[in-house]
């Protein structure tokens, strides 16, 4: 690793450590309570931190599954580390960090945390953090929250945050329930026992959750337990029935979570199994007084095709308080991800190098990673720029070349994927990027009808949106199109050059549903790089909408001989 960057005036707090030309910085913010080294004590932040730019390291495994050669996705970064949760997360804790990273000198800040969904801006210190770092020319990722599957969960609404939603990976370790009857049913799990014995067992079902305390008096003793996932710590579950006596575990997801499931370092046998899976054997044990199962552990498997696929817990869309903006902007790897891990963690692993995790925690590094590698090759890039050439390359498809599915194995909307899957090799060569200046923020604050002393607590500027031009959600120069539609509506958007010099783009539409879409002009061409082109969109309602239709999507792409810009279309109608 090269030394810090000479722009660098961060320091290290550790204590019985030091320091390094990849560990640059790390900083405890703890105001309200004992102080503390930056030392992490629970795993989150070792996780996290690893998935954006962690090295190389051989031989990276769990139980000795996932095995292979690990590192993060800028490999070659610096990193700098600011503890603001402790015991607790404290908002002027996390604000008070972000001040110092911003002042430290740093270019990507990465924030696996967020507040509760529907907080207003003004009331949001993450939020008003972000805009200051924004402003400095940094780049802001967050994690969208884990409330999915339901509408409107998400937390980190702003435009000028990157917010980043969970998909599965084609990696998975699989468990398999196996009735005596001889049908089976695919799960996975962490915890891979080569010693237990695939003869059934007695299989019984113990009713929702499986909570502390909910099988005394049953007799589960040697036999497999049924447990819903639900209420309680999927990993308590199998606490609560080993204390038991139980034999093995099978954890049957409720409606809502659907076909997602996780490999998790169980404390016994177990496997995670889909909703429909558990109707099936739940089924089976109401038709036979003797039923039986057992376990087969297959361990790691790749390829699965399936995959990029939307989790059930990954917080989606509308945004309740940023009218106008689509969120989530982007997916990420985010379900079962092998990353770094402390032999201090929460995890009760003796010694661990690594752990998978799952949640928005884990999918918000890896863009914070990729966005750092944008920024290494184009360094003059905006936040704004780099947001668009990882938002308008996404992929919308699975690797078996269809659309990307969700929880019910059923196509995503936007809500669940924003623009789509992120395609770090073309966001790299985007073509085409929209660009926004930090000062385009304010309009859109006072659009919002925030009041001058709200929109000073964002800002930290004396702002009078009475005589501020007001730029609502739709006319921001985003990436993505989101409309409120009642009979008509246009949109302007600016495109930057940033492909090749003498080249021309010509638009494809693929409507929503209900929507007629006209592009003016049709062609966009340019003679130089760093050129730019205004096109109006315009939105009109047709005879085509269906009864009580809400929502309805669509893409605008601009095609050259060399690349596609995509952008995608949300339409709400009024």
């Amino acid at each position: 690793m090269s030394p810090p960057p000479s722009k660098w005036k961060g320091k290290c707090e550790f204590k019985l450590s030091h320091c390094n030309n990849k560990l640059i910085g790390a900083r405890t913010f703890n105001l309200g309570g004992k102080p503390e080294t930056p030392i992490d004590r629970d795993g989150h932040g070792t996780h996290t931190a690893s998935t954006a730019a962690g090295g190389f390291v051989s031989n990276a495994n769990v139980f000795g599954n996932a095995k292979g050669t690990a590192a993060g996705m800028a490999p070659g970064a610096h990193l700098a580390i600011y503890k603001v949760c402790s015991h607790n997360c404290i908002e002027s804790d996390i604000l008070a960090g972000m001040d110092a990273a911003i002042h430290d000198g740093v270019d990507i800040i990465s924030i696996s945390l967020g507040a509760d969904p529907g907080v207003q801006l003004y009331k949001d210190g993450i939020t008003v953090g972000a805009l200051a770092a924004a402003k400095k020319g940094i780049f802001v990722s967050m994690a969208a929250g884990n409330s999915g599957p339901g509408y409107s969960t998400l937390s980190s609404e702003a435009p000028w945050v990157l917010t980043v939603g969970a998909s599965t990976i084609d990696r998975k370790v699989l468990a398999t329930a196996k009735l005596a009857n001889g049908k089976t049913f695919e799960g996975e799990s962490l915890f891979q026992p080569r010693e237990f014995h695939s003869t059934t067992l007695p299989l019984v079902y113990a009713g929702e959750f499986c909570g502390k305390g909910s099988l005394v008096g049953m007799n589960v003793k040697g036999k497999v337990v049924l447990c819903d996932r639900g209420l309680v710590d999927r990993l308590d579950i199998g606490k609560e029935v080993k204390n038991a006596g139980g034999a093995a575990l099978i954890l049957a997801n409720g409606e809502q979570d659907g076909f997602s499931t996780l490999a998790d370092p169980h404390v016994l046998p177990a496997t995670h199994v889909s909703y429909a899976a558990g109707q099936k054997i739940k089924a089976y044990i109401k038709a036979n007084k003797q039923a039986r199962a057992t376990i087969l552990f297959k361990g790691t498997t790749l390829g699965d095709r399936t995959a990029p696929a939307v989790t059930s817990f990954s917080s989606r869309g509308p945004t309740m308080v940023c009218r106008g903006i689509l969120k989530p902007d982007i997916m990420g790897p985010g379900v079962s991800i092998l990353a770094a891990w402390p032999s201090r963690g929460t995890n009760k692993m003796k010694n661990p190098r690594f752990n998978i995790e799952s949640g928005t925690s884990m999918s918000c590094p890896h863009l914070s990673g990729i966005a750092a590698l944008l920024k290494h090759s184009h360094p003059t890039w905006s936040p704004a720029a780099i947001k668009s050439a990882i938002m308008t390359t996404a992929d919308i498809q699975s690797r078996r070349g269809t659309t990307i599915i969700d929880q019910d194995d059923q196509p995503a909307d936007l809500f669940a994927i924003g623009a789509g899957h992120v395609n770090p090799l073309k966001a790299d060569d985007p073509g085409l990027i929209y660009d926004i200046h930090p000062a385009e923020y304010i309009g859109y604050l006072c659009s919002l009808g925030y009041t001058n002393k709200q929109v000073w607590i964002i800002t930290r500027m004396s702002i009078k949106c009475k005589t501020q031009r007001k730029i609502p959600g739709g006319q921001l120069n985003y990436p993505s199109l989101s409309v409120t539609l009642g009979r008509s509506q246009t949109l302007i958007r600016t495109v930057t050059n940033v492909g090749q010099g003498n080249s021309s783009y010509y638009v494809k539409i693929t409507p929503p549903i209900g929507v007629r879409v006209a592009v003016k002009p049709s062609e966009l061409h340019f003679t130089k790089v760093g050129q730019n082109a205004k096109y109006a969109v315009t939105f009109i309602r047709t005879n085509e909408t269906r009864l009580h239709q809400q929502f309805a999507q669509g893409y605008l792409l601009w095609v050259s001989a060399k690349h596609s810009v995509r952008s995608p279309i949300s339409v709400q109608f009024g």
